[in-house]
């Protein structure tokens, strides 16, 4: 709505530009009058500029005020299709050649970071490494570190998930939306409960991570590409911080300390390797390889 408003505010700036421009030609035309009426379209145009640039100031302020807050590292997508009624939105071919990002048939990966508070999307193209394509800001999640473990606690997951096509929501009451399939199999064999856990648009969040409108936007149609150009799933791995062996001794006191060892060894594998490494669940515990 902000957006519109300030659209419509630099359409109107424009049009008192232009009646500035049509009083001074008008005053201009009776510059051998009197000054009576010579006088008054001075005003009339003085005035008329005043108006448009103030305008134009507003509009300026509501268009850039509802701009993502993220982190990005190469030349931002533009154009992205709005319409998402009933259909999948799906990146322009010709801007995921001529920048950093993904292309049909290309594999991605989502990892995030909470305390850092940034969601990433790695790429893979055919048989090379995985590479880094952008990074956005989180906008909100709940519950502070740890792991998700009971419907209605309020917190957001943390471990090893994965969309699929079935789990994409185009017609979300927060704007657009994807699950990451909370509970997993580590989550089940632990008893812990939960529903409905996304990645969404809206910046409001009970347990979910949720994004920017603009975000989610680029986002949703980064995952939709994936899928739908024969990716079968989408791996979600989401962090509780970026666990270098700093990081790791500040948290070493933590109740929650002994599951984050148990993913420290997926972060370390994809630091090094720039694979993403084959994870199970055996006796209640991630098994990394």
């Amino acid at each position: 709505m902000s957006k519109l408003i300030g659209n419509l505010l630099c359409l109107s700036s424009l049009i008192f530009l232009l009646a500035a421009f049509i009083g001074l030609l008008v005053s201009n035309l009776f510059r051998n009058k009197n000054t009576v009426i010579k006088s008054r379209y001075k005003k009339v145009f003085i005035c008329n500029i005043i108006c448009c640039l103030l305008t134009l100031i507003v509009g300026i302020f509501f268009v850039l005020k509802n701009q993502p807050a993220y982190i990005d590292t190469i030349s931002a997508i533009n154009n992205i299709s709005n319409s998402f009624h009933n259909t999948h939105p799906v990146m322009n071919q010709a801007q995921a050649a001529s920048i950093n990002f993904p292309a049909p048939g290309d594999k991605i990966y989502l990892r995030l970071f909470k305390q850092e508070g940034i969601l990433e999307i790695w790429y893979k193209h055919k048989n090379q490494q995985y590479q880094l394509s952008k990074i956005w800001k989180i906008c909100t999640f709940s519950g502070g570190l740890g792991p998700k473990k009971a419907e209605g606690d309020g917190k957001s997951p943390e471990g090893f998930y994965a969309t699929r096509k079935s789990l994409l929501n185009p017609n979300s009451n927060y704007h657009l939306a994807f699950n990451i399939g909370y509970p997993n199999a580590y989550d089940r064999s632990k008893g812990y409960t939960g529903s409905y856990i996304m990645i969404h648009g809206k910046c409001v969040s009970i347990g979910c991570y949720a994004m920017t409108d603009n975000g989610i936007e680029e986002i949703y149609a980064l995952v939709s590409q994936a899928l739908n150009s024969g990716q079968t799933e989408v791996p979600i791995h989401i962090f509780p911080f970026k666990m270098n062996t700093a990081n790791m001794k500040k948290y070493q006191g933590s109740t929650h300390y002994a599951f984050w060892q148990e993913l420290k060894p997926a972060y370390d594998i994809f630091q090094s390797q720039r694979r993403i490494p084959d994870i199970s669940v055996h006796n209640q515990h991630y098994i990394v390889r």
